[in-house]
């Protein structure tokens, strides 16, 4: 047997070999978890060391291009857009306001699978068809699209609720005529980006326009506004413009050249009326005229402001203005008589539609003689006659800047024959715009100085160009106004107020000659004939029916249409007498 002390030494002898073994392993447990907690903290520190260095990469190398996306999902900077500033009459009524609208437009990068309900709902709204939309919507290349402009908010408002995803408005501002086709050809009009096309709204387009502002906003997935961030630039609002005309003369004489054109189913008509001592232009009209409130009606023909850009040979309203110039040189006096038989210039044969075998200076007017104004159209000199012509402004601009205004035709006088100045006597061979008409007459009614014409109310100080003598001006003033009492001009008369003025009419000229048949019947007057307040011109293009086309039947009752309730208007005094009717006054 195995004594006890024989098997305590055997176990300490295993324990020996057992150390002896493996007496290192404590050691290398140990140093395998310090091997593995290092690795660990090396990794967090690494990791931690590239978040650090991507955030500053994020906010410094790549700032720019988080902005960007910041802004393309939840910023936009959106134009604030300026209001264009206000036409107004010279009374201070407003010819041209603008009103506040909204556009809708789409980026379509932003749209998805959209809901055909949706779509068909978008179409009705806006009044398009749903092949119009998709079209709209499809521009995938595209970040701005307009939809369509012009709406009322309230209906912009109904779109955003669709919930469309990349469906936006924006404010904008919608011009508005509250006089319509009454003003339409002075004023004009505004295409769809507000930039005017026509009229004053065209040459004062720089000055109305203002400039534009920019905001940046927050929207959400709706585009609705829900935030403004910052103003960038504040929108700066269009200036005000006042014009000369006065709205109730335009309207007076709007009434007045519709009424007659359409009664004489003539092709249309214009008509002017000046400020007598100012040159300020009160009222233009024209006929054919159109709604500037709606563009999409608009055609070219009714856009075409005729009393500016139109030119024709104006016939016997021009006879005065020759006659002027004899009576300013001495070369006649108003009752120098003249022979007033059919005669030749050259191989043309000059006569009168109402024979008299003489007439004095003041018949020749009275009675529109061609053969007495081409006699002393004649007696003036080639050269000087044609400097006189172009000192009144003919062949050259009025100089108003209105767009589109006429220069009119006339030649030099070195290519005049005889019968070229003859015939510039009546009104043949010249070339001109109802307005350089009615400058002209500014002659008679400003002791001769040719006033300068305007479409701004005058202010200040306003100078002339001296023409012709004071008293050649007044002994005009005189013989025009015996032309509505004893001459072609009678049915220019008026009730209360004493007229002057001149008829004409003339052959229209076309392509291969002069129409037999077709005429431009006018008439050029003021009032009251001795101290003038009021400059009037009227031309009907065209008229139909047994002499109406004639000046003195078509233009002249124009002239007293207007004037009676025009002079009436300003409160200018009748100056007309009144005829006491004896029996009434026995009664």
């Amino acid at each position: 047997m195995i004594a006890n002390s024989d098997i305590r030494q055997l176990y300490i002898q295993s324990e020996r070999i057992n150390n002896s073994v493996g007496g290192d392993k404590p050691m290398l447990d140990r140093l395998g978890l310090f091997s593995k907690l290092g690795l660990m903290m090396l990794i967090a520190i690494i990791t931690t060391v590239v978040i650090i260095l991507r955030i500053v990469y994020l906010n410094t190398a790549n700032n720019d291009f988080l902005a960007k996306q910041l802004d393309s999902r939840v910023l936009r900077t959106v134009t604030i857009p300026a209001m264009r500033g206000t036409i107004s009459d010279r009374n201070g009524n407003p010819l041209a306001v603008s009103t506040p609208v909204a556009s809708v437009w789409v980026d379509p990068t932003q749209l998805d699978n959209i809901d055909k309900d949706k779509i068909a709902h978008l179409a009705a709204l806006l009044g398009l068809s749903v092949t119009d939309i998709n079209n709209k919507l499809n521009q995938k290349t595209k970040t701005f699209v307009f939809i369509k402009r012009g709406i009322t908010p309230a209906k912009a408002e109904q779109i955003l609720a669709l919930g469309i995803t990349g469906i936006y408005s924006m404010k904008e501002y919608k011009r508005f005529y509250p006089y319509a086709n009454v003003t339409a050809h002075v004023v004009g009009f505004n295409n769809v980006d507000d930039n005017g096309v026509e009229g004053m709204e065209y040459a004062d387009n720089k000055e109305l326009l203002g400039s534009n502002g920019k905001q940046k906003i927050t929207r959400d997935r709706y585009g609705r506004v829900i935030g403004k961030v910052e103003v960038q630039q504040n929108a700066e609002n269009g200036k005000d413009v006042a014009l000369s005309i006065d709205n109730k003369l335009q309207f007076i004489a709007y009434d007045a050249l519709k009424k007659q054109v359409d009664a004489l189913h003539a092709k249309g008509g214009s008509a002017v009326i000046l400020d007598a001592k100012t040159g300020e232009v009160l009222a233009m009209v024209n006929m054919p005229t159109y709604n500037p409130n709606d563009k999409a009606s608009i055609t070219l023909e009714q856009a075409r402001n005729r009393a500016a850009i139109d030119i024709y040979e104006p016939g016997s309203i021009i006879k005065p203005i020759v006659v002027a110039k004899a009576l300013d040189q001495g070369i006649v006096k108003p009752n120098t008589v003249l022979n007033t038989r059919n005669y030749y210039v050259g191989n043309k044969l000059i006569k009168d539609d109402h024979s008299f075998p003489s007439l004095d200076v003041t018949g020749i007017i009275q009675h529109s003689s061609d053969i007495g104004a081409s006699k002393i159209a004649l007696m003036l000199n080639k050269k000087d006659m044609w400097q006189y012509y172009s000192d009144i402004g003919f062949g050259r601009k009025v100089g108003t800047s209105f767009p589109g205004e006429a220069s009119g035709i006339f030649r030099n006088w070195s290519k005049w024959y005889p019968i070229d100045q003859a015939e510039m006597g009546f009104g043949y061979g010249v070339s001109v715009s109802l307005l350089q008409m009615a400058r002209s007459y500014t002659l008679f009614t400003n002791n001769g100085c040719l006033l300068p014409i305007t479409f701004y109310k005058a202010t200040g100080n306003i100078g002339c160009q001296q023409v012709i003598k004071s008293d050649t001006a007044n002994t005009m003033k005189e013989i025009l106004a015996s032309t509505t009492i004893d001459g072609t001009g009678r049915k220019a008369q008026t009730d209360e107020y004493t007229t002057a003025g001149k008829t004409g009419t003339a052959h229209k000229y076309k392509p291969g000659g002069y129409a037999s048949s077709e005429y431009y019947g006018s008439f050029v007057g003021f009032a009251p004939a001795h101290n003038p307040r009021l400059i009037i011109a009227v031309m009907i293009d065209d008229a139909r029916g047994a002499y109406n086309y004639y000046g003195g039947q078509s233009a002249a009752p124009v002239f007293a249409a207007i004037a009676g309730p025009a002079l009436h208007e300003l409160g200018v005094n009748p100056d007309k007498v009144a005829v006491i009717n004896p029996a009434k006054t026995a009664n």
